[in-house]
């Protein structure tokens, strides 16, 4: 984990593209997009039905080496409103686990605007946690200290001839884009307009690795 400042707060950057916060012990990871590839089986689009369990397994994993109190998603936790209700038993159990042993609040997003309870945890629009507000998307005018998902972000880079993209967190001195953390999703060039019109000028893409953090410059 890489300790880092955003607004007055220590936060910590994980390579998996989870935030850490080390003042209330808690997780944050957006973009889950459990049950995607079930959401494309229903439109005749056949992937493997693996996704919803290789995240839980990632996300059980960090949670337990964080030792994590709080879990926050930024949502578009699922795929739909509906895909907690298609989740296989196996993933279920392994969420409804997870969402009992902590402080586990959901965030709904456009994705999953409708989401209703079935796997355990809290269901809110957005929330101001110590000062920061934890919501979906980024809104450009909002002057307040921000942490958000939504755009999947992903720094691509030439290494050595070829094209490398690794996904990365978008910062501002008020707003941090997380990546997504889901198994089955594609990123959003961290330099495209949107992303740039969301944070605004003086953006930076932060890649984490396991002993550092790096920075790269995004053109307004």
């Amino acid at each position: 984990m890489v300790p880092f400042s955003f607004a007055g707060h220590e936060l910590r950057a994980l390579p998996e593209g989870a935030l850490y916060w080390p003042a209330r012990r808690a997780l944050i990871v957006a973009d889950l997009h459990f049950e995607k590839a079930s959401w494309f089986a229903l439109k005749g689009q056949m992937l493997p039905p693996y996704d919803s369990m290789a995240t839980l397994a990632a996300l059980t994993a960090l949670a337990e080496r964080t030792q994590a109190r709080e879990l926050w998603c930024l949502g578009d936790s699922f795929h739909d409103s509906a895909g907690c209700e298609r989740l296989p038993a196996a993933a279920r159990d392994a969420l409804t686990a997870l969402t009992g042993s902590l402080r586990w609040v959901w965030i709904t997003g456009n994705h999953d605007a409708g989401l209703i309870d079935h796997c355990g945890g809290e269901i809110v629009e957005e929330i101001e946690v110590d000062g920061l507000l934890l919501r979906h998307e980024a809104e450009p005018g909002e002057p307040r200290p921000e942490l958000s998902g939504h755009f999947h972000p992903k720094l691509r880079v030439r290494l050595r001839g070829r094209q490398v993209a690794r996904r990365c967190f978008v910062a501002t001195g008020t707003k941090l884009i997380l990546p997504a953390f889901g198994a089955l999703t594609g990123g959003l060039d961290a330099h495209h307009p949107e992303i740039v019109r969301a944070v605004g000028r003086g953006a930076e893409a932060l890649v984490a690795l396991e002993d550092r953090l790096l920075r790269f410059p995004i053109a307004a």
